[in-house]
């Protein structure tokens, strides 16, 4: 399944919302709009909520109840920071944010444990996209996560 093009953080938003309603999961947003309010324009002066190219900057950070947490900051640039029960995936393109959220509550996403290098592995295959795999801290084991262990 190819990812349809995600606008707008706005879009993306509403895609984690849609799938927030199809899995019956919580969820709260909280919006940053303007370049002195998003997390990456801190050299803005304050009250300037252009950026230089005239765009105005939308930021939003998404929490869905459950399990597993799952958190999601999008950026103005096109990619995101996805949380998952603690693991942390950084620059996931904003278009893949969507298949990312449905993986982890399809059970596409699973824990593999490898002797060299040593450790366990969160790993996240979008349908139709990237495979996305992060190291799970040491001890960071969750009890979610110990059910997805292939």
């Amino acid at each position: 399944m190819v990812h349809p093009q995600l606008p707008s953080t706005q879009a993306a938003v509403n895609a984690v919302r849609a799938l927030a309603q199809e899995f019956h999961l919580e969820m709260t947003v909280t919006d940053d709009i303007g370049a002195d309010q998003t997390s990456r324009r801190t050299s803005a002066d304050a009250f300037t909520v252009l950026d230089e190219d005239g765009a105005l900057p939308h930021e939003a950070f998404v929490e869905l109840g459950g399990s597993p947490s799952v958190s999601v900051q999008l950026y103005p640039e096109d990619d995101a920071r996805i949380i998952v029960d603690g693991v942390e995936f950084a620059d996931v393109p904003r278009d893949a944010v969507p298949g990312f959220v449905r993986a982890v509550h399809t059970g596409l996403a699973h824990v593999k444990g490898r002797f060299f290098p040593p450790g366990q592995w969160l790993i996240v295959p979008v349908p139709g996209g990237e495979t996305y795999k992060e190291l799970v801290p040491m001890m960071g084991l969750t009890p979610w996560m110990s059910r997805q262990v292939r």
